[in-house]
């Protein structure tokens, strides 16, 4: 297998600003801080983020608490960001991030109401 390119500063902060805006470089890793409406939707965003990166065979770290989660990109290998590392994070932001209220189709996504709300989406 060969080694993964591993990416500088300057390479990760413009890809992320043109393909993640809302991920962020931090001491060597990509960062997403998602913010819940509680408990219920910090478990639901940490185990969707398990199932993918099961998947993919590709493990963060993760950190929460009540109301956010943060997930941390790195490949322990190669020992720097690499290219596995911007395509899960594409992937966790895609499917957390995901409105269906917002698309043409069947699904209505979440209703407006704080009883039924998990996670706090950027206006």
């Amino acid at each position: 297998m060969a080694k993964a390119t591993v990416f500088d500063d300057a390479q990760v902060e413009e890809q992320l600003k043109t393909e993640l805006p809302t991920w962020r470089l931090e001491d060597g890793w990509i960062r997403r801080t998602y913010k819940t409406a509680g408990w219920k939707g910090t478990l639901m965003i940490i185990n969707t983020v398990g199932h993918l990166a099961e998947a993919a065979f590709h493990h963060p770290d993760i950190t929460a608490s009540y109301a956010w989660v943060e997930v941390r990109l790195m490949n322990h290998a190669a020992k720097g960001i690499t290219e596995s590392d911007f395509a899960l994070a594409k992937k966790i932001e895609d499917v957390v991030m995901w409105q269906p209220g917002k698309e043409d189709g069947p699904l209505s996504g979440t209703p407006d109401d704080p009883r039924f709300a998990y996670i706090k989406y950027e206006k």
